[in-house]
């Protein structure tokens, strides 16, 4: 399962990217910024690779995997 390093909207914002800014802008979307709020990682690849040019990041620095307890016995991807 995926999750979130980090906060990204408040590292966004301390890089000079308030959600007004990245709407006004349309740097992202507003579902993807929804989702970004809500702690999904359901965003694209695209908007990822959005995301780590104006954090100036790796996608590793902004999400990480953590392996799920495989009770249902399936063998790990």
């Amino acid at each position: 399962m995926l999750h979130y390093k980090m906060n990204v909207l408040q590292e966004l914002k301390k890089s000079g990217y308030s959600t007004y800014r990245i709407r006004a802008e349309k740097v992202l979307s507003e579902g993807t910024m929804q989702r970004l709020r809500m702690g999904s990682t359901a965003i694209s690849v695209e908007s990822l690779g959005i995301l780590c040019n104006i954090l100036q990041c790796q996608p590793g620095d902004i999400l990480e995997w953590i392996p799920e307890d495989n009770a249902s016995g399936a063998p790990p991807c």
